[in-house]
């Protein structure tokens, strides 16, 4: 039988040579855990490294490169962590895949080395919100907990330098597509919605099955928690064989059904029943009802107690750059959702709110399709700001929207704009008495590296301006 790449490494020995591509959070724990474990180890970075990261790979002694991959020392590894970043057509990858070199994820490499119980979150909506409301509680309940995967520090940097009892992970399709033999005792999917398309040939499936990786190597021990009313899921389920027990959500109750909302209260059903009243959840809106429901079941699941379930529920602060609101200037209320990089995400962002909103769209484009906004922006909106390097796709889509328009290509720019067409709109409202303030939301519906680093300097720089406009005053 055909080894798996991951058992190859499971028989790699000491000494042997593991190179590390990619040198940010997960590459860099990656490399120190490669060599704490006894592994001739090398970073290579086609970009540049930062300083922190130089700092950590220098303090174990590892060799590094940046702004280059020099093959001569790449293509004779033994095994390959790739940085979830890196598509599998780069050159490199293409060559390493020729000489059948192990590839696998940080995630999947740190797996090798500790007997954790893996809590893994993934979908494409909610997961960084269910995944913090997650830690927060067993972080409550006094457990010996580790925060890791596209939030929190590299798994495999907690495994190498303090390994913990229990880890609360969140994954992404990229992390999941280099995962073979890691096994999550509780897995959590929240929804599947396209996203990403152009790392996937621009076919949903690919994307799919992608995240149904979550499943992979669970046994009848194991808990799949998922919303049971995505569509996608539901047709998926039978085709991915699902091993593991299986714990459905949804904002009601009905038939097969585990955690669900009645009577204002949310409510679990197995293993352990669990109630709390509604009202008392620290996040509101019916996209948080759904994160709710999965961390609290998958606390549940693992015997926390149900007043520390509770209390985490009721006291929970919320994750920065997801529907963050920044500051209320001059009754106009500025929100950073500069996590939603994709459509569905910004839907959910539209329809908690409750005022009249400008709308700051753009980015780098994933293969978006925007009619899943259409009917919310015409519901919510009053106009649209659109922020990129390139926004040709959002003009031609939104052309026909009977709304002022406003196309940006910077972040200081995108703000200024949104505040003029604020103050214009708010004085509209006032003469026909009407006034209840406006919003300013940033939910860009795209990737942000056309114009940032990431989508959290994106919402800092965001935070930023608005903070200028609050000296201005």
């Amino acid at each position: 039988m055909e080894t798996s790449n991951s058992q190859r490494i499971e028989s790699l020995d000491k000494g042997q040579r593991i190179v590390i591509l990619g040198a940010g959070e997960s590459g860099a724990g990656a490399a120190v855990l490669a060599k704490v474990k006894g592994y001739d180890t090398f970073v290579s970075d086609r970009g540049s490294i930062k300083s922190k990261y130089k700092d950590l790979l220098d303090k174990y002694g590892i060799e590094w490169e940046e702004l280059q991959h020099t093959e001569e020392k790449i293509l004779n590894a033994d095994a390959v962590v790739k940085s979830p970043g890196i598509p599998d057509s780069a050159p490199i990858i293409l060559k390493l895949i020729a000489l059948h070199t192990p590839i696998i994820s940080e995630i999947e490499f740190a797996g090798k080395f500790t007997n954790a119980k893996m809590i893994c979150i993934t979908g494409s909506n909610g997961k960084t919100t269910t995944t913090s409301l997650t830690y927060h509680i067993f972080k409550k309940a006094g457990l010996d907990v580790g925060l890791a995967g596209n939030i929190g520090q590299s798994l495999a940097l907690q495994v190498a330098l303090h390994d913990h009892k229990y880890y609360i992970i969140e994954l992404s399709s990229f992390q999941l597509d280099n995962m073979y033999d890691f096994k999550a005792d509780i897995a959590i999917l929240m929804n599947i919605t396209p996203d990403h398309l152009d790392r996937y040939d621009f076919k949903f499936q690919n994307y799919i099955d992608s995240k149904f990786r979550i499943t992979q190597n669970q046994t009848t021990d194991d808990a799949f928690i998922f919303w049971d009313d995505d569509p996608v899921i539901h047709k998926e389920l039978e085709k991915h064989g699902i091993k593991a027990q299986i714990y459905p959500f949804s904002a009601i109750k009905k038939d097969g059904v585990i955690a669900y909302a009645e009577e204002n209260q949310i409510k679990i059903d197995k293993p352990y029943d669990f109630n709390m009243e509604q009202e008392k959840l620290a996040l509101t809106g019916e996209h948080n009802l759904y994160n709710s429901l999965a961390a609290g079941l998958s606390a549940n699941l693992a015997g926390i107690d149900k007043t520390a379930i509770r209390e985490a529920l009721s006291d929970f602060k919320g994750v920065a750059h997801r529907l963050e609101t920044v500051d209320t200037l001059d009754d106009i209320t500025y929100i950073n959702d500069s996590k939603a990089t994709n459509v569905n995400s910004c839907w959910y962002a539209l329809q908690s709110m409750t005022r009249p909103t400008v709308l700051i769209l753009g980015g780098k484009d994933k293969g978006n399709d925007y009619e899943e906004i259409r009917e919310a922006i015409h519901a919510h909106c009053f106009a649209l700001v659109f922020l990129g390097k390139e926004n040709s796709k959002l003009t031609d889509f939104f052309k026909d929207f009977d709304l002022p328009k406003v196309d940006t290509h910077s972040i200081e720019d995108a703000v200024a704009a949104c505040h003029n067409l604020a103050v214009e709109h708010m004085a509209r409202l006032e003469r026909q008495e009407k006034f209840n303030g406006v919003n300013v939301l940033l939910s860009p519906c795209c990737a942000s590296f056309d114009l940032f680093e990431s989508y959290e300097q994106r919402g800092d720089l965001f935070k930023a301006e608005v903070a200028k406009l609050k000296k201005m005053k």
